[in-house]
């Protein structure tokens, strides 16, 4: 595990790992390199073999229940903040992870299970440079190799993300909605229900249900990279940007920004200037 307090990577090859209570929030990245293994993921089976990937954005929904003697698997395993906030807020990642929920194990080639393994590898190499003058940013990197590859490797074994049950119907208008931008000024679970014509506790359980992650994680993952975009490279200072956003105090704008992005708007700009 990383010394750096700021930012925690988990690199190991103990299969358990991918049920550890301890990491949730976490997304654990799984290949299979021979045997095989089984799990249950929100109470459904599933079996792991050679050359199989596994996500798993909520590892503390995960039983082991099995595994072969000659089981090796490599993991790599981050918080999902960290990696969401890698990518921006309108990209395959927020239905892949829906449809993943559904179904965690992803069937690789031999030449992209060697493909993954290797982008694990690129990260695990540099987990304890931490004295790293931009870790953060380091690691970061390094991630989007796996993220897209992943990405790649799901679209090519899928079906389309969504179903056509009325559950899922209103999974997918909820983030329609999201992608429009709605969270710029919208972050209330009541306003999402109202515009679906549905109560605010029937689309909360019906997102968890079917994603494992809660309508504020959505909303969140979808306001964050708006927020770093107008840190990063708007004139606007951090009062309107406050306003822009529709944030009813500064006080309250900034313990959001310092909740998702570790710091305070003033010093996530700071962080931005040259060295």
């Amino acid at each position: 595990m990383s010394r750096d307090e700021g930012l925690k990577i988990v690199y190991s090859t103990l299969f358990q790992l991918i049920g550890s209570v301890k990491l949730k929030g976490w997304c654990i990245h799984m290949v299979c390199l021979q045997g095989e293994g089984s799990f249950t993921y929100g109470g459904r089976p599933f079996h792991v073999k050679k050359h199989d990937a596994v996500v798993i954005n909520a590892p503390h929904q995960v039983n082991v229940s099995g595994q072969s003697e000659d089981l090796k698997v490599e993991i790599l395993a981050a918080p999902q903040d960290f990696l969401s906030n890698q990518l921006p807020a309108n990209n395959y990642g927020i239905g892949g992870s829906i449809s993943l929920y559904d179904n965690p194990v992803i069937t690789l080639s031999a030449e992209d299970a060697e493909k993954l393994v290797r982008d694990i590898h690129n990260i695990r190499d540099r987990i304890e440079d931490t004295g790293h003058l931009f870790y953060r940013e380091l690691i970061g990197g390094l991630a989007l190799p796996l993220i897209y590859d992943l990405f790649y490797f799901h679209a090519k074994n899928r079906a389309p993300i969504f179903a056509t049950d009325r559950s899922m119907y209103v999974v997918k208008e909820l983030m329609a909605l999201l992608e429009s931008g709605r969270s710029k000024k919208y972050r209330e679970v009541a306003y999402y229900a109202g515009q679906l014509n549905v109560s605010v506790k029937y689309l909360s359980n019906t997102v968890k249900r079917q994603t494992g992650n809660s309508v504020t994680y959505y909303i969140d993952r979808f306001t964050v990279p708006m927020i770093k975009e107008y840190l990063e490279k708007s004139t606007l200072s951090i009062v309107q940007i406050a306003e822009e956003m529709n944030f009813a105090t500064l006080s309250y704008f900034s313990r959001y920004v310092t909740r998702h992005l570790g710091m305070s708007p003033k010093a996530y700009r700071k962080s931005l200037a040259p060295k």
